[in-house]
């Protein structure tokens, strides 16, 4: 009889295991660079690299699953705002993690992407960490590195990525709530836009030499159209790379968004040499002075996207929000 008991008890328990796997989603399988992902549960002691894929984490509330974040501190300057969600969640590395960096803590799940905390050829990759059991989920606009997603950038990259992480973690719904309360925010924002021809817009990082710049791959290509813009270096073969002053100059950007890193001169910087260079200085958006300062997980996939969609669109069209 006691054995029997404990059978049935035991048969109680998996059942009820299994009814709250199900119920939470579980088993789930989502797409990571066109690579299968499968998840029994959600990971406890995720490590998430760079600041715009750890705002996605907090967008869905996944502090108590963090052991870790890499890559903040040795790039940017994090806000108040950034400090207080992270709370006592430690760095582990101040800029690409290693692999002894990722592995004290035993993780059971890396968020990350290629240029963004990984490298093509590196030590951390998705296969250096799958022989220790750790599973990578990449960051879809970052496929392009691997020959994955060579499609222009859409919000969708945004979204995707946000509902993966959501499924993964057993917060499908919440994640969708946020996707469609995006979307409603954009929707509403082109409508007071209307049926306009787009003002062009060109994206400027760094380098004088040669401008580093987003291409047609890489997220601000996205947010800019959403905002009812096009980018000038939209046929650029890549997400971010460099082009000529010559070919920027000759597609005569009605306004240039400043990348600001928040660090030394920051964005002013970058207006001071354009307002200079013998091209750029007679460009329409340097001539009218028509500048916009947006930070990088304002242009790298995250939920700060949508703050720099309005952001854009106001400053591309200002008569359609008096």
């Amino acid at each position: 009889m006691k054995t029997y008991a404990k059978k049935s008890l035991l048969a109680v328990v998996l059942s009820l295991l299994a009814t709250a796997a199900q119920a939470s989603g579980f088993p789930v399988t989502v797409s990571s660079c066109g690579q299968p992902l499968t998840f029994t549960q959600a990971p406890q002691r995720a490590v998430i690299h760079d600041l715009n894929m750890t705002e996605m984490a907090f967008a869905l509330a996944l502090q108590p699953h963090i052991r870790g974040v890499t890559g903040i501190t040795g790039w940017y300057k994090a806000t108040p705002e950034f400090t207080r969600q992270l709370g006592g969640i430690p760095e582990l590395a101040p800029k690409y993690p290693t692999l002894e960096n990722l592995l004290a803590v035993n993780p059971d799940f890396f968020f990350a992407g290629w240029n963004y905390g990984m490298k093509v050829g590196g030590e951390v990759t998705p296969q250096s960490l799958a022989r220790f059991g750790v599973p990578t989920l990449v960051l879809t606009e970052s496929c392009v590195h691997i020959g994955r997603q060579k499609e222009k950038a859409t919000m969708a990259l945004l979204y995707g990525d946000m509902l993966n992480l959501g499924k993964i973690f057993g917060q499908a719904e919440r994640a969708q709530a946020l996707i469609d309360g995006w979307k409603a925010q954009i929707a509403a924002l082109r409508q007071k836009i209307g049926q306009r021809p787009p003002l062009k817009v060109f994206v400027y990082d760094s380098g004088e030499d040669k401008p580093f710049t987003s291409g047609r791959y890489a997220m601000p290509t996205a947010l800019i159209e959403a905002a009812g813009g096009r980018n000038v270096m939209d046929t650029l073969d890549t997400n971010w790379g460099t082009t000529s002053w010559e070919s920027v100059a000759t597609a005569g950007p009605d306004l240039i968004i400043l990348l600001d890193y928040q660090t030394g001169g920051g964005a002013q910087t970058l207006q001071d040499f354009l307002e200079r260079h013998p091209l750029m200085k007679h460009t329409p958006a340097v001539m009218n002075r028509r500048y916009l300062k947006l930070q990088y997980a304002q242009l790298t996939p995250g939920p700060a996207n949508i703050e720099a969609i309005n952001q854009l669109a106001r400053a591309l069209y200002p008569d359609s929000f008096q």
